[in-house]
């Protein structure tokens, strides 16, 4: 990697830093290619992106960022994962992590926030942006078609009183 292209990595992974919500910090332990395209395909499915960058380069793209905490982590092997839902990365990293003792959860940080491997792992078992809209849609849908039955039941409830009494006047 020449300077120019390092310094087009930094200046990459300075914007990354600027945009996202959340970054975990992972330790490679022998992850092949054909692990490491999985891990980096389960990123993408949830909106989340996974690489391996040289500790120096992401120290140097950290600087100046909510995320300069996390310099301590950069220690050995690294990778770092982030995503914009804070949710997202954390959730598919300690999925991999769990099934794979390959890959080590560091830890990380969500903003000026520092995470432990702790607060990583229970960050990553709340529900995502996308499952909180939805239980929050079917919230919002759910009273409104009780009331739309409550609305039709009197109307329902006085058809087969009138058919009942018209029943019993033809009888």
């Amino acid at each position: 990697m020449n300077r120019t292209q390092k310094e087009e990595s930094v200046a990459d992974l300075n914007r990354t830093f600027n945009e996202v919500g959340v970054v975990v910090v992972t330790r490679n332990l022998g992850l092949t290619v054909a692990e490491s395209s999985e891990l980096r395909a389960k990123m993408r499915e949830a909106g989340a992106s996974f690489k391996v960058a040289k500790n120096r380069l992401a120290k140097r793209a950290i600087e100046g960022t909510i995320y300069a905490g996390i310099d301590e982590m950069l220690v050995g092997p690294t990778a770092l994962a982030w995503s914009e839902d804070p949710v997202a990365a954390t959730k598919v990293v300690a999925e991999f992590a769990k099934a794979n003792d390959r890959l080590e959860i560091v830890g990380g940080a969500m903003g000026e926030d520092i995470l432990d491997v702790t607060k990583v792992k229970a960050l990553a078992e709340l529900p995502s942006l996308d499952e909180l809209r939805a239980k929050i849609v079917g919230l919002v849908q759910a009273p409104a078609t009780k009331v739309a039955q409550l609305a039709s039941a009197p109307a329902a409830k006085l058809a087969r009183v009138f058919g009942a009494y018209g029943a019993s006047e033809n009888a």
